[in-house]
């Protein structure tokens, strides 16, 4: 129990160290853009909320807030940014005025810091590498749920999905490049039937498949588009119960079950269906376990849990994967590419997608805590980062008051007018969209929190460990 309170703590503060480094360099950027071309600076605050340390040095306050969340800069010379940042001390009018191309050059500062600070990461992922699972380099589908759309339309497991609406795919995971991935392009299909293109056998075959989108039980995000496949995967054993069927029979952990009752298993979906199928009869499985190819017999049996579904006393394996070695520029374009999919999915009447399925702070904290608990999490993590700071020097880069993008068209309008716009003007506009830009965020923080996994898995798992018993078959029952 200590050690996983400790586990827990550590994780928690990998992910707010790591979440916030990305917002102090994008603060920073501006910071020191503001300080080469002169502009008055009044704070520098890593993190909001009242202070719990200040000091003021050479005319700025440095101060550490108690909400450990981001950070700001506060430039009075800028466009007026008190709803976020609190009352400046400086009056506007006494100040000095500065020219445009200064202005434009402090709010480009940010997102140039972060699409450094996402070249810095994606330089370290192309050395260590990132964990690729198969739903990442595979286009084979492993399951067809029965009587879902994809199995009413005719797709097969076996089946190699070549395009999805029109766009050619290599794999099933959405991470990269958006267009490339076969979930995002059902989710984001915009007609009620999506054309997909599948290799089965040497034969390219074509189907019309009509998606559907779940009805989520109470509150939270809504489902998006699926077709009901899974991703081929293989079915590798992690743990075996003890006193199971699996046990009895002589399986171990890493074990890898190539077939079942003389069917290919491509996915450990295939052997549930079978399992439920057979019910209590004998089930043959292939087994490899390192160059060794053995065939074994299980009777499944029912759990001392009350549970009334047959089993063999396996837990799979989830987390095999290999290592990838993306080069910088497939990471920060890939990241280019998907954040522009996104914003053009949101913005479209006809998408499954809307504001609703993005995140804010919570939600992406909460994102890196589950890649840093899982195996390789901190690769994970670092490739994370290459999205997100793109992401962060994109959508700051948006022509929208309160956001970097808003600074520079302010600084354009005023050098097109040849004088600032004017001061009550402005500071109505920054008011109305930093309102806007937190009704947003309270909005996305919502969802966020009602998507927080209260229950962690890995506890899931330990504990459906330990619920799955078996009693010992007695010697005389038991198989020669």
């Amino acid at each position: 129990m200590v050690f996983d309170i400790l586990k827990f703590l550590f994780i928690c503060l990998e992910v707010v160290l790591l979440f916030n480094l990305l917002i102090i360099v994008h603060e920073l950027g501006h910071f020191l853009a503001a300080r080469w071309r002169g502009l008055v600076v009044e704070k520098f605050a890593i993190w909001f909320g009242k202070p719990i340390w200040s000091k003021k040095i050479g005319g700025v306050e440095y101060r550490l807030g108690s909400i450990p969340a981001g950070g700001y800069v506060a430039i009075p010379q800028l466009a007026p940014m008190e709803v976020l940042e609190g009352p400046v001390a400086s009056d506007r009018s006494q100040l000095p005025p500065i020219k445009p191309i200064d202005k434009i050059i402090v709010a480009a500062a940010g997102p140039v810091f972060s699409l450094g600070l996402a070249v810095a990461f994606s330089l370290v992922v192309w050395v260590v590498g990132k964990p690729a699972s198969q739903a990442d380099a595979s286009t084979e589908v492993g399951f067809v749920v029965p009587d879902g759309p994809a199995a009413k339309a005719g797709i097969e497991a076996g089946d190699r999905i070549l395009s999805v609406d029109g766009h050619k795919v290599t794999r099933f995971s959405p991470m990269g490049k958006a267009r490339e991935s076969i979930i995002w392009n059902i989710a984001r299909s915009e007609t009620p039937v999506i054309p997909i293109t599948v290799d089965r056998d040497g034969k390219t075959l074509s189907f019309e498949v009509e998606p559907v989108a779940p009805e989520r039980e109470g509150l939270g995000r809504r489902n998006l588009k699926q077709i009901l496949i899974a991703p081929a995967h293989s079915s590798r054993i992690a743990i075996v119960i003890k006193d199971s069927p699996a046990a009895e029979a002589g399986l171990k952990s890493q074990d890898l079950i190539l077939e079942a009752e003389g069917k290919k298993l491509l996915s450990t979906a295939d052997l549930a269906m079978i399992l439920k199928e057979k019910g209590l009869e004998p089930v043959e499985l292939t087994v490899q376990r390192g160059d060794k190819t053995f065939n074994v017999t299980l009777t499944p049996r029912l759990p001392e849990n009350g549970e009334q579904v047959p089993r063999l006393g396996i837990q799979w394996d989830f987390q095999g994967t290999t290592l990838a070695y993306p080069t910088p520029w497939e990471q920060v374009s890939g990241s280019v590419d998907t954040i522009f999919e996104t914003i053009a999915a949101v913005t479209s009447p006809n998408s499954g997608i809307s504001l609703q399925h993005l995140s804010g702070p919570v939600g992406i904290m909460n994102l890196y805590y589950r890649l840093f608990e899982s195996p390789n999490g901190w690769r994970l993590a670092l490739w994370f980062s290459v999205v997100l700071n793109v992401n962060l020097a994109l959508l700051n880069l948006l022509p929208i008051p309160v956001l970097d993008g808003g600074h520079i068209t302010l600084a354009i309008i005023e050098g097109i007018r040849r004088r600032p716009v004017n001061i009550r003007l402005l500071e109505f506009v920054q008011s109305a969209c930093a309102i806007l830009i937190i009704g947003f965020m309270l909005y996305v923080t919502f969802y966020d929190v009602l998507d927080l996994p209260w229950k962690r898995a890995a506890v899931e798992d330990a504990k459906a460990a330990e619920v799955m018993k078996f009693s010992p078959t007695p010697a005389s029952d038991q198989q020669p």
